[in-house]
């Protein structure tokens, strides 16, 4: 087996980082290998392994992932900074096992007929941050509303723990394959009127947005961030819908995904 480790520069992570390579060392059936990787090993927090997912992807196909964290907990990070002997056991025991999570793909376009893809493991956004908003929104190429507010976000089922549920959006079981647009701040009057709601789109669904003014606007994927620059180039529409990639877990203790949501929203029931 190939092993990859993909860490945070904080002194624990480092530490933590120290203690698996010489651990690994010993260990004559898995060989260190950050180029080609059977098993990325992250060590950080979720920030860490959306990077490192990011790093690898056009390896998605071949790769799985682990998390260790060494802070508080996250919902892509399974292990503590103190089972390193624990992991490294399973890594010896490895059968192969995964368990996958849908991804989103963005397609932005501009007026000079380039076109920008990306893949999203939680949000892509889109948002102005010098006036509001004014966003044309096309599901499977027809006018489904003209949104005006500061921004709509797109999310991954596992990303709708997010940002997603900050703009009020709903948290979508990993199981379903689809994504979520949510709104940011949507203006609702009687001139000015959009869905106002969080919607859920299936696997064959096209979203598109398109922009009469890009001025002030930044997309971003993931933590990835562009400014519009109408100087060079004019962004006329993102357009969104499941990606045919998606990201695997080794599973040697993958944790369910209701029992993350609760414990980092909920807590012990008092």
């Amino acid at each position: 087996m190939r092993v990859a480790i993909f860490n945070y520069e904080s002194p624990e992570s480092l530490r933590v980082r120290k203690l698996l390579l010489n651990r690994l060392e010993e260990e004559t059936a898995i060989t260190y290998d950050d180029q080609q990787p059977d098993v990325v090993i992250t060590i950080g927090g979720d920030g860490t392994l959306i990077s490192a997912f990011h790093h690898y992807e056009d390896r998605l196909s071949t790769i799985r992932f682990v998390g260790i964290h060494t802070g508080h907990l996250g919902f892509y990070t399974d292990w503590r900074n103190f089972e390193v002997e624990d992991l490294v056991e399973s890594l010896q025991n490895d059968s192969g096992q995964s368990v996958s999570y849908p991804l989103l793909e963005m397609s932005a376009t501009y007026d000079d007929g380039e076109v920008e893809r990306r893949v999203a493991l939680n949000e892509s956004t889109l948002r102005n941050i010098v006036k509001t908003m004014v966003c044309d929104v096309y599901i499977n190429n027809q006018l489904f509303e003209r949104f005006r507010g500061d921004g709509l976000v797109i999310s991954t089922p596992t990303g709708s723990t997010a940002y997603n549920k900050s703009v009020g959006g709903a948290i979508l079981d990993p199981r379903i394959i689809g994504f979520q647009l949510g709104e940011m701040a949507s203006l609702n009057n009687r001139v000015f009127r959009t869905l106002g709601s969080p919607v859920v789109f299936g696997s064959d669904t096209k979203l598109t947005l398109r922009l009469p003014d890009d001025s002030g606007t930044v997309l971003s994927c993931d933590r990835d961030q562009i400014m519009m620059d109408s100087q060079s180039h004019r962004l006329v529409d993102v357009s969104y819908r499941v990606s045919d990639k998606v990201i695997r877990f080794a599973k040697y203790r993958h944790t369910n995904f209701w029992d993350r949501v609760k414990d980092s929203f909920i807590g012990g029931i008092q």
